[in-house]
């Protein structure tokens, strides 16, 4: 759209079109040259923000034509000046339909492996329960791999690589406990995993650094513990709190954690309150 001429053939055609709703990638309300094109057409858009840290034009959002969406209250607060409105992010992929839930085994972590989401933390709180733990996911930081090599190398410690579809989703069902993790400075703005790893019936034990966050707005009592560390605090006890919080996700229900989830994390629901503007 930011390429289209105005009064060109090609914007007459995209007007005929007549589309109620676009959505688009958090980024394009703040480009001038889509914006114009967009404003020729009767229809509204919508974005979820999907970065901590983009900067929104003053004007890209009025909360009604114009609705940006945010998955915490911790990017509700981030992004105020932009009307934002409350709602998780789902996601579902081509074959991940999840099966009925079964209680699985193993501690299950799944991300990219970098030090932003710090698995690291999720393998030391494994091995304080002497627990085993599956690491799902690509590795996007050699260097931060190496330096907690004696933690990612220990026996208890499989680093399965990445998957996607089915695979992914057997791997969620598998685990007793999906362990969250990131690290002090980050800022998760909408983890597609909680829903996914919820969907599939397993509780979820998260370990996080303040108040408001994605993994609070995720899950309840019946679904998740959320750990709150001090950022103060080293590594070691961290894990510690971590360790506790799986301890007390282990008696959560599956298929209850699943019925909710699918509840909460509702493709059909999500759209409908994205077209709508209602949440």
């Amino acid at each position: 759209m930011e390429d289209i001429t105005a009064g060109s053939l090609a914007e007459r055609e995209l007007r005929s079109s007549a589309y109620d709703l676009l959505v688009v990638g958090h980024e394009y309300p703040s480009q001038p040259d889509w914006v114009r094109t967009w404003d020729r057409m009767d229809c509204d858009v919508a974005t979820f923000q999907h970065s901590p840290t983009f900067r929104h034009s003053a004007d890209a959002f009025d909360g009604k034509r114009s609705r940006l969406y945010c998955y915490s209250p911790e990017m509700i607060e981030r992004y105020e000046d932009h009307q934002p409105i409350a709602e998780l992010a789902v996601h579902l992929g081509i074959n991940e339909q999840e099966p009925q839930a079964t209680a699985g085994d193993d501690l299950v972590w799944l991300g990219r492996i970098d030090g932003d989401k710090a698995p690291h933390l999720a393998a030391r709180a494994a091995q304080i329960l002497g627990r085993r733990i599956r690491i799902i996911g690509p590795i996007f930081d050699e260097s931060y791999v190496r330096a907690h090599e004696r933690l990612f190398g220990a026996e208890h410690v499989d680093l399965t690589g990445e998957l996607g579809g089915p695979a992914k989703i057997a791997a969620l069902q598998a685990g007793s406990v999906f362990v969250y993790t990131y690290a002090r400075t980050y800022v998760e703005a909408g983890a597609a995993v909680f829903g996914e790893t919820l969907r599939a019936g397993t509780p979820v034990a998260a370990l996080t650094w303040r108040g408001g966050t994605c993994a609070a707005a995720a899950t309840c009592d019946q679904t998740g513990v959320v750990a709150v560390a001090d950022p103060t605090e080293d590594d070691e006890a961290a894990s510690r709190r971590l360790a506790e919080a799986i301890v007390q996700a282990e008696e959560l229900d599956h298929s209850t954690v699943q019925a909710i989830g699918q509840q909460r994390f509702d493709p059909a629901r999500h759209f409908e309150a994205m077209a709508t503007g209602r949440c």
